[in-house]
């Protein structure tokens, strides 16, 4: 969510920012509807300042018995009336027609962003380890029918598309995987477990930016909740319309949630196996900082968010994001991308992003520094560590052998209750 008292200040800054997402001149009318708002708020100050005088005035004609002078302020009371019942209405639109507008706009990118119109113009920033092109290459869809574990059909008769049913010793790995990256995430690097709700209001979800824009890709229920597409959503709201003690950040906080996604802008993509699913479970992470602290957070982050990936033994990059493929609410992403033998590539597995203030502008959420009168906005970080599902998957395929069954890795052992192989008689 944007200042219009800033793009009032430097309206250029603001066209020039949104030209690198492909946005074309935006400023001008959103001053247009700016001025025309602040005029209706003038006229109708104006008219209620005038009926309090004339009010006012009523009250001295009728004490001092001046009948046809009260009479004629009744009269223009009642026009004032009319004003500012009219004005009334055309400030509450106006202001709804420039909240709207503002809160279609993404946020502003980061300097160093590259340009780009999609993924094709990421930029690579490392590599962990090397994957092995002489592995077996079966993908994960056919290694779970062949293990008995994996099955969509019985998924899609009850559910439809994108659903899958996980038995014995899959059901158990994935278990097995979302328990040690909270593990991991709170032991290791200090977040703070949370169960957060999984159903939320509007205003959560416009808090974050899934709303107005992207409600097609959200469920909602019939009283009015959304089901959450990420722990993203329940953890930064945490902070929502509250002012935070600057000495208290950064606050991290990660939960192991399911996520529900329409994936309606998805049609067509990824419609085999695991990758695309309407319901998945995930580990969310959230940092709620100052702004001085954020580029470090970042940088933190994604750090964390490698090291699942470095103690799963699996093959990644790590990329920066173009101006066209970093998403609505964020300044700056990283993306982490796991090596898939049957598609001989990378593909996403978390994405890190810092948004800057523009959430907590959205939720008023601030800081204040002890001895200073003002609060400022805190700011805002989110990445996943990491999506279940997609480990799953990356496990699946990175650990298999020829027969078709999966080591589990050594991280994983604690967790798997003496299972060290699925695909055996004791998995």
């Amino acid at each position: 969510m944007h200042d219009i008292r800033a793009i009032r200040l430097d309206p250029d800054a603001f066209d020039l920012a949104w030209a690198r997402r492909g946005l074309g001149p935006t400023a001008a009318g959103l001053l247009v509807l700016d001025e025309a708002l602040r005029s209706a708020q003038t006229t109708l100050q104006q008219a209620q300042s005038r009926r309090n005088e004339v009010s006012a005035r009523i009250g001295k004609a009728k004490g001092a018995g001046n009948a046809a002078g009260a009479e004629a302020g009744l009269a223009e009371v009642e026009t004032l009336k009319q004003t500012i019942a009219e004005q009334t209405r055309l400030e509450a639109d106006l202001a709804a027609r420039l909240r709207e507008s503002l809160a279609g706009l993404p946020n502003l990118l980061a300097p160093e962003i590259p340009l780009g119109t999609d993924e094709s113009g990421n930029v690579e920033v490392r590599r962990w380890g090397e994957p092995d092109l002489a592995a077996p290459t079966t993908d994960h869809v056919d290694l779970g029918a062949g293990l008995g574990m994996m099955d969509f059909e019985a998924a899609s008769r009850m559910s439809g598309a994108r659903f899958v049913v996980l038995r014995a010793g899959l059901a158990r790995l994935e278990r097995a995987l979302g328990q040690f990256m909270i593990d991991f995430q709170t032991q290791e690097h200090g977040y703070v477990e949370v169960s957060p709700p999984l159903l939320v209001r509007d205003q959560a979800l416009f808090g974050t930016g899934q709303l107005p824009k992207f409600a097609e890709d959200l469920f909602h229920t019939t009283d009015g909740y959304w089901l959450i597409p990420t722990a993203e959503v329940s953890l930064t709201n945490t902070v929502a319309g509250r002012i935070t003690p600057e000495q208290e950040l950064p606050l991290r906080l990660t939960a192991l949630t399911p996520c529900f996604r329409s994936e309606a802008g998805a049609s067509g993509r990824d419609t085999r196996g695991m990758i695309r699913q309407h319901q998945f479970a995930k580990v969310e992470l959230v940092s709620i900082t100052t702004p001085e602290q954020a580029h470090a957070e970042h940088e933190r982050m994604v750090e964390c968010a490698e090291a699942i990936l470095k103690r799963l033994e699996l093959p990644f990059r790590t990329v920066l994001l173009c101006s066209g493929d970093t998403g609505f609410t964020a300044r700056k992403t990283y993306d982490l991308e796991v090596w898939l033998p049957s598609q001989k590539t990378y593909r996403e597995i978390s994405s890190c992003s810092d948004c800057g203030d523009f959430q907590a502008r959205r939720m008023d959420a601030r800081i204040k520094r002890v001895g200073e009168k003002g609060a400022r906005f805190v700011h805002t970080l989110n990445g996943s560590g990491l999506a279940v599902g997609r480990a799953l998957v990356a496990v699946m395929e990175n650990y298999q052998d020829e027969n078709g069954r999966i080591a589990v890795p050594q991280a994983l052992h604690p967790y798997m209750r003496g299972m060290t192989r699925i695909g055996t008689d004791d998995g």
